[in-house]
């Protein structure tokens, strides 16, 4: 892929994963706040507050990616993006249909968080030098 399109990639995926973390957060603020329980409306705020840090973390991914042209911040990239599927998307099904087993993707989601935030670092310290 080339880097100027993956950085138009991962802006694109930053700004829907934002909206709909937005989204998420006013329906579960007004609609759903009449309906959880405080324990799980507290699961899906963190899933929806999450989204959103990883969402703004896609646009340092998209930057990185085009200053640098390292291959690693497109995988960077990718692992938040996995990260806001396993990890929010995990919270978002245990808070509304209460399938409990589904928590058990969440620690996957966060390991994707953190490899993709060590991608970020890795490729910031090293610059323009690809791998």
């Amino acid at each position: 892929m080339h880097q100027s399109t993956g950085s138009f990639q991962f802006a694109f995926l930053g700004a829907l994963f934002a909206a709909t973390s937005v989204a998420a957060g006013a329906f579960g603020a007004h609609a759903l706040k009449a309906i959880l329980d405080p324990a799980m409306l507290i699961v899906y705020e963190t899933a929806a507050r999450y989204q959103m840090y990883h969402a703004l973390g896609l646009f340092v991914v998209a930057w990185l990616s085009r200053e640098t042209h390292n291959p690693l911040a497109i995988k960077a990239g990718w692992l938040l993006c996995a990260g806001i599927l396993l990890f929010s998307g995990s919270l978002y099904i245990v808070a509304l249909a209460g399938v409990k087993w589904m928590g058990a993707l969440t620690p996957l989601g966060g390991a994707s968080f953190i490899s993709g935030w060590a991608c970020i670092a890795w490729t910031a310290w090293r610059g323009d030098r690809p791998q």
